[in-house]
């Protein structure tokens, strides 16, 4: 698909067909991106030690952090570079890619130096304990070498779809996450080398990804670039990306943050208990990652919009789109909680572990229904720049409400309050999220 092909279904094609041309892609992306989540617990459940799949749990909180910073770069740079397309600015938009992706280059690896020198105080606020301490130094010391990878993967599977290349960044992510999940069986089985094979895969898997997205654009099949001539922090490009990416991002660090707190303190109830919560989580995000896809996928098309001022178009596609979100996450709720045993068998057998894993994901389940309502109205803010709106969301969401909901529950429900924190901060947050969106579509269209 060339570019100017890609800039028609921004601007005239069919309401429901430029959702599911960009939708869909970034659908099958996040699958992808669920799916190796997924196979690392999997496989690593098959070895038939509960303590590895705790280590796990435990570890990938830390290891979110890294994903977290590539959407700064990922969901900001493409907020700005959609809008600046419909402004046509195609210039400003190549100078906003070149800064997102050295940007990631540098940050990578200096979060990864903190990582290793830190390891030790990290993996005490992670909660680890004796039995599974060695585990998560091992998967976390690995992972921390690919961070530049992981920034890039993340960062560029948002920034094609601002021009449209959906598929292209579609592409990118299910490369990357298939020869993880292609390789998990093979260095965690195969070698024997059971956390650190799952850790060696995730690293390869996104230098993979990462690598792909480089060779795309260097051979010139992008409107936009990295080539470190287009670099600059002029004209806000570094404030118009952070503005919109730090909020995005937020999400993601205040739920590794906040998950760091629910693993300190669920490590109160056992390793199991934590293995158990880990595995629930995984069963909702079948739901979640799903739904996030849908709002990635449409948060370009709405974007450009916004730049083009084509009101008219913009609703149509926000109406569709939340309808569409709503009726797949009803649809996906209800089947994972048909299946809940099933699904958690699959990674614990361990009896109590696997007791504490049913009832903590029927738990996280109960609000899961309106995940689409949330990530279409959370990325619609950011397609029109509203940065102070998608602050407070997120900051709300994983943050201001559910942490001190975590104390508060777990003081009256025990280790069921830890988990119940989460349905009650996404009850609050799509509420605030609906009156936010309200009033901030009102005043942009005002103008």
């Amino acid at each position: 698909m060339n570019h100017q092909n890609s800039m028609e279904v921004f601007q005239n094609a069919p309401v429901s067909q430029a959702v599911f041309k960009n939708a869909l892609p970034a659908m099958a992306a996040m699958l992808m991106v669920l799916v190796y989540n997924l196979a690392d617990t999997f496989f690593i459940g098959q070895t038939n030690d509960a303590l590895q799949v705790a280590a796990v749990s435990l570890a990938t909180p830390a290891f979110l952090m890294f994903m977290s910073v590539g959407t700064i770069f990922g969901i900001g740079g493409t907020s700005v570079i959609s809008r600046a397309m419909g402004e046509k600015r195609e210039d400003y938009a190549k100078k906003v890619c070149s800064f997102c992706m050295w940007a990631c280059v540098i940050v990578g690896i200096v979060m990864s130096c903190l990582f290793l020198i830190f390891m030790d105080y990290i993996l005490t606020m992670l909660g680890a304990s004796a039995n599974t301490w060695d585990f998560a130094r091992d998967y976390l010391t690995i992972v921390s070498f690919g961070g530049t990878f992981v920034l890039i993967s993340n960062c560029f599977s948002n920034i094609l779809r601002a021009e449209g290349q959906a598929t292209k960044a579609m592409i990118g992510q299910v490369v990357g996450n298939l020869l993880n999940v292609l390789l998990d069986p093979i260095m965690i089985l195969g070698f024997g080398w059971n956390i650190k094979g799952a850790a060696i895969a995730t690293v390869i898997g996104n230098a993979i990804a990462a690598l792909y997205y480089i060779v795309f654009f260097l051979r010139g099949k992008s409107s936009l670039s990295i080539h470190i001539r287009d670099f600059s922090i002029k004209d806000q490009i570094c404030s118009s990306v952070l503005a919109i990416g730090v909020p995005a991002s937020l999400a993601s660090l205040l739920m590794s943050i906040s998950q760091i707190i629910m693993n300190a303190i669920m490590a109160g109830y056992g390793d199991m208990a934590v293995a158990g919560s880990g595995v629930a989580m995984k069963v909702t995000m079948i739901t979640g990652m799903l739904a996030m896809g849908v709002g990635q996928g449409v948060q370009p098309l709405l974007g450009y919009c916004v730049g083009a001022r084509t009101w008219d178009r913009y609703h149509k596609i926000l109406k569709f789109s939340l309808y569409f979100s709503f009726i797949l996450s009803v649809v996906m709720t209800v089947i994972c909680y048909l299946f809940t045993d099933q699904i958690v068998n699959v990674f614990l057998t361990e009896t109590s572990a696997f007791a504490y894993g049913v009832r903590f994901a029927r738990i996280l389940l109960t609000t899961s229904a309106f995940f689409g309502v949330f990530y279409v109205l959370t990325n619609a803010l950011q397609a029109m720049g509203a940065a102070v709106p998608s602050l407070i969301i997120n900051l709300s969401r994983q943050g201001i409400i559910y942490i001190p909901a975590l104390y508060l529950l777990h003081s009256f429900l025990g280790a069921n309050g830890l988990i119940w924190a989460q349905p009650a901060a996404d009850i609050l947050s799509i509420g605030l999220a609906v009156a936010l969106y309200i009033k901030t579509s009102k005043d942009l269209q005002a103008k």
